[in-house]
């Protein structure tokens, strides 16, 4: 075993995890209950993650929702339960804990769009505007930033900035259009998307609720323009949870990463929730680099504490300017 994890650390950053045999006898849930214990340890877990890191997690949550949790937390060790920028986000937050991510190769489609120095020199083209950077980018777009924001609150901090001010949002183009529409403020976009909520078919989903007509459509603003134009209701992750809730219609179609129906179906056993289908025959739906965690790296990150995000601390320190004003601003809205 002692040879075995010596040649998994060797080639940790090749293949993303620790790729270490796990005892198929063992009770995973119990042993990271016992690590969460033994050291000091909070599992955040994404609502994108698969549903047996969801059950296992402290907190489950969207990017604004672990921001804070990130930012708030006396644990020792955070063990993020989702994409590497959000692991990184963490690490800013809490520079002295250390911060792991079970597979390194979590991407994102999205922040991977926006290279910081292709970023720097768009920016460089408006000197006269600030930036605004949603939270799935880099650590080296959001020191680029002046605000960051989540799909949760990006309406308010656009709504908080002067109206004389101009503004570059950044990296989703497709949320920018959407808040362009809601706010009425005429932003300079970068062209950048998520392949999971580009690839929803408006055929596919017109014909699913031809099947369904009680159905409500609830979708995320990440999603084209014509996909959020016969929608019920557009929201954030945590936001298309709510208002499954509190809405009284029994069927929805959900046009965002599956992961979320783990919660929407625990929390309302008597609903249906059927996911949107994508323009293809491919699982698209799911988000590939979300689910490149799994227990089994959750377990084996925990025991041998790695991969573990590291930063330097420069760029740490100009990447938290923004997501700290992000923080505040959300506090002062209640969000």
């Amino acid at each position: 075993m002692i040879r075995e994890l010596t040649e998994a650390k060797k080639n940790l950053q090749r293949n993303g995890f620790l790729d270490v045999p796990v005892n198929v006898n063992l009770d995973l849930f119990a042993e990271i209950e016992r690590l969460k214990k033994e050291k000091n340890a909070i599992v955040l877990a994404h609502y994108y993650q698969e549903p047996d890191i969801q059950d296992v997690a402290d907190y489950i949550g969207d990017s604004l929702g672990l921001s804070q949790q990130a930012a708030k937390t006396d644990a020792d060790i955070i063990v993020f339960a989702g994409v590497h920028f959000m692991a990184e986000t963490a690490k800013i937050l809490s520079p002295q804990k250390k911060v792991l991510l079970p597979d390194l190769k979590a991407g994102c489609s999205l922040a991977d769009s926006a290279p910081p120095e292709l970023f720097k020199k768009f920016r460089e083209k408006y000197p006269d505007h600030i930036v605004i950077s949603y939270i799935n980018c880099s650590a080296g777009i959001k020191a680029l930033s002046d605000i960051i924001c989540t799909s949760s609150n990006a309406e308010k901090i656009i709504e908080s900035v002067p109206a004389d001010q101009p503004i570059i949002f950044a990296p989703d183009r497709n949320l920018g259009s959407y808040l362009i529409k809601k706010t009425g403020r005429d932003m300079v976009l970068w062209n950048g998307a998520c392949m999971v909520h580009e690839i929803f078919s408006l055929e596919k989903i017109t014909r699913l609720k031809v099947r369904h007509p009680k159905a409500k459509i609830i979708a995320h603003p990440e999603c084209e323009a014509a996909v959020l134009a016969i929608a019920d209701y557009i929201g954030s992750t945590t936001g298309l949870l709510k208002f499954s809730e509190r809405d009284d219609a029994q069927e929805y179609i959900v046009v965002t990463e599956t992961g979320i129906l783990h919660q929407m179906e625990k929390n309302n056993p008597n609903k249906t929730f059927i996911p949107a289908p994508p323009n293809n025959a491919c699982a698209c739906n799911d988000c590939p680099h979300m689910k490149l965690n799994t227990l089994e790296k959750l377990y084996l990150c925990m025991e041998y504490e790695e991969p573990e995000i590291t930063m330097d601390e420069q760029l740490r320190i100009a990447a938290k300017k923004p997501i700290d004003r992000m923080l505040e601003i959300s506090a002062q809205y209640g969000l």
